[in-house]
């Protein structure tokens, strides 16, 4: 079995780990790329998915109106909290992705077992499921 660095490359990329573990997973795997990316990541297309669920839900939210800002919520805990403004309307209409793609990374980051939520100028909150 021999383990090329392309290989290795290529599992870093479509996982976002670093070499070693990449490289672990690839001699695990017996150097078989898509294994090893598996591995690392065995539900990501359905994880994927829901993400993508999730985003366009929240896009639909924020296109309503009257939303001031969009956190999430990992137990009680605030983990990530941004402010609607120019930016976040602009990758509604799909000037700038920028915005909806740190979101999407983090709800990726702390998991589906947190809770993304809307909240109002008026101080309410939605949750987004």
């Amino acid at each position: 079995m021999e383990i090329t660095l392309q290989a290795v490359e290529k599992v870093m990329e479509e996982t976002g780990v670093d070499f070693k573990a990449a490289k672990e997973a690839l001699v695990k795997t017996d150097g078989d790329v898509d294994a090893a990316i598996k591995l690392i990541q065995p539900d990501s297309k359905e994880i994927s998915d829901d993400i993508k669920e999730l985003i366009d839900k929240l896009k639909k939210k924020v296109e309503d109106g009257n939303v001031d800002r969009i956190q999430i919520k990992k137990g009680d805990e605030v983990v990530f909290s941004v402010p609607v403004n120019v930016g976040i309307v602009g990758g509604i209409i799909g000037l700038a992705a920028a915005p909806w793609a740190l979101i999407a990374g983090s709800v990726a980051a702390f998991g589906l077992g947190c809770k993304l939520e809307v909240v109002h100028k008026d101080g309410t909150i939605d949750g987004i499921n």
